[in-house]
């Protein structure tokens, strides 16, 4: 990706799960996963699903921990 990542999260642009997987440096798989089971919010209009830059910055915020990884 050329730009910045942390362009992308322009409030005014919906997201596809490519750039979600980017942001969150995960893959695209992992990305609809999370959106399937409900943790990550979306978009559907007609076959295309967006995520709104609020919902991805939502997800980091209740998945942020600062804890130690184990």
């Amino acid at each position: 990706m050329d730009k910045n990542k942390f362009d992308l999260l322009d409030f005014n642009k919906l997201l596809k799960a490519s750039d979600v997987a980017d942001l969150l440096n995960i893959s695209k798989a992992f990305a609809y996963q999370l959106m399937r089971q409900g943790e990550l919010s979306f978009i559907k209009i007609g076959n295309a699903i967006r995520v709104r830059p609020i919902d991805l910055q939502n997800y980091i915020e209740l998945n942020y921990s600062n804890t130690d990884v184990e």
